[in-house]
């Protein structure tokens, strides 16, 4: 059974927290990848920033709905949330892009299970970490490349 170690891309392309939007774009384009893992000096994995963070900065900033019961204004939608996608709307950094505290899989996690989670969470890419660090990435592309035979790849 195939495992994440033996997809997994190891030459890991990674970006600072403190970068700007504009660059981590770039890196993202150039490179024809979907996410890329933020690490700070020391390699600790502080979140992932994916296409659809830096696409979140086209939305327009949703207006709270309200209604009334017994004359009090109840809002639709959360504060926090609505904070939330100012946050990412107004974003000049990388830190306030991201997604904080990705979900992350070990070496020997097996493809079925990694396959499950892009699935069922729409995840496009998943930092693989041991011990704390990272050592590779995870990519649908990967995933697909399991489905070809040996001798067409």
């Amino acid at each position: 059974m195939l495992k994440a170690k033996d997809v997994m891309t190891k030459a890991v392309i990674t970006v600072a927290p403190d970068a700007e939007i504009v660059h981590a774009a770039k890196l993202l384009l150039e490179n024809r990848i979907n996410g890329v893992p933020v690490i700070d000096k020391a390699g600790t994995l502080l979140g992932i920033l994916c296409q659809s963070d830096l696409i979140a900065q086209q939305k327009k900033l949703p207006i709270p709905s309200f209604f009334t019961i017994l004359d009090g204004l109840i809002a639709l939608s959360s504060m926090k949330q609505l904070e939330k996608q100012v946050q990412k709307i107004a974003a000049l950094t990388v830190a306030q892009a991201m997604t904080p505290n990705p979900v992350t899989v070990h070496p020997d996690t097996d493809i079925e299970e990694i396959a499950a989670l892009m699935v069922d969470k729409n995840f496009h890419t998943i930092p693989v970490v041991k011990k704390g660090e990272l050592v590779g990435i995870l990519g649908k592309e990967d995933i697909l490349r399991t489905l070809i035979p040996k001798s067409e790849a």
